[in-house]
């Protein structure tokens, strides 16, 4: 058992020597000129800034965005955050790092996610939908990597298995929604939510920290989803040997480009059938519900019933009452 202190539960001025992931480094100077090293540390838990005063090029170079660092220094609040003012920082030893401490899902968490999203999508009754969902669950690289992926870079469900985290989620949301309005199409609300973000797969890189591929930042996964789509179709018309309706591959990458609901949040369109604006409306609760709840549990406003004051969503959050 790790007896590591996670991000989470570093409290101000506290004395930090332990092992994290790094990512988004940069070299910068200050108003005087002088080098600074400024990062993100994380560990399942969430992630600090992080500065590292008087640093040089050595400094810089010895990690890369992605390795695991040993650092040695104390936190602060600032500006209502807490931040890490490191002191020494080192690539971690093999022997020094525990894969645990940074996966927010277990290999069990996952497998059993997986399993549910199966026996949901195979509960599909539309033959041409259930075809085609099944080519995407038989695809062994494709889960692979649906499995690991995360659904964001930072905003929501930003980890390891998020992906499969948020589409389970709204998976179950649509088996609750759909049958509340009769004329909302289960079937098709399913498969939109399981290929919403399907393209994430190969528009984020994972193995350690998050970024995007040359490709997800030139094309975004909306656009790199309709070949995988397309691909998929004609994969479940030659099993099946019946051509699936050109309306109704239409109306499936209808839900893929509609589901952000606004131009200005990057949706090539609006969402124009019914299932399109459910999808839109279940993606923005689940999306919400986790990142409210990250702010709501990363705050390092530990005396206050409130968190600190958010400009970017125009106002605090209740924490509830603490207990003394």
């Amino acid at each position: 058992m790790s007896n590591r202190r996670y991000v989470s539960q570093l409290g101000h001025n506290e004395q930090v020597q332990q092992v994290f992931l790094a990512s988004d480094k940069q070299l910068r100077p200050n108003r005087s000129g002088n080098l600074y090293l400024q990062l993100e540390l994380s560990d399942r838990s969430g992630s600090i800034a992080t500065r590292m005063w008087n640093a040089n090029e050595s400094d810089y170079k010895a990690f890369e965005n992605g390795d695991y660092v040993v650092v040695g220094g104390a936190t602060q609040l600032f500006q209502g955050n807490m931040q890490l003012i490191a002191n020494s920082i080192r690539k971690a030893r093999p022997d020094e790092v525990d894969e645990a401490d940074f996966l927010t899902l277990q290999t069990e968490d996952i497998d059993k996610m997986a399993r549910r999203l199966a026996e949901v999508l195979r509960g599909i009754t539309n033959p041409a939908l259930s075809a085609l969902a099944e080519c995407f669950l038989v695809d062994e690289e494709f889960m692979g990597k649906f499995t690991r992926a995360p659904a964001g870079m930072k905003n929501h469900h930003a980890y390891q298995g998020g992906l499969l985290d948020h589409v389970l989620s709204l998976c179950e949301l649509a088996l609750l929604v759909a049958p509340r309005y009769k004329d909302l199409d289960q079937d098709k609300l399913l498969i939109g939510a399981f290929l919403h973000d399907s393209a994430k797969v190969d528009e984020l890189a994972y193995e350690r920290d998050i970024s995007y591929t040359d490709e997800g930042q030139m094309l975004g996964h909306m656009v790199m989803a309709m070949k995988m789509i397309d691909d998929k179709v004609k994969e479940a018309e030659r099993l099946t040997g019946d051509p699936i309706d050109a309306a109704l591959v239409m109306e499936i990458k209808h839900l893929v480009i509609s589901h952000h609901g606004e131009y200005a949040y990057g949706s090539a369109k609006l969402p124009m059938t019914l299932e399109a604006v459910a999808l839109n409306l279940l993606d923005n609760l689940d999306a919400k519900m986790a990142s409210f709840s990250q702010l709501i549990n990363d705050c390092p406003n530990s005396e206050s019933n409130w968190t600190q004051y958010y400009p970017n969503l125009d106002r605090k959050l209740w924490k509830g009452v603490r207990e003394e």
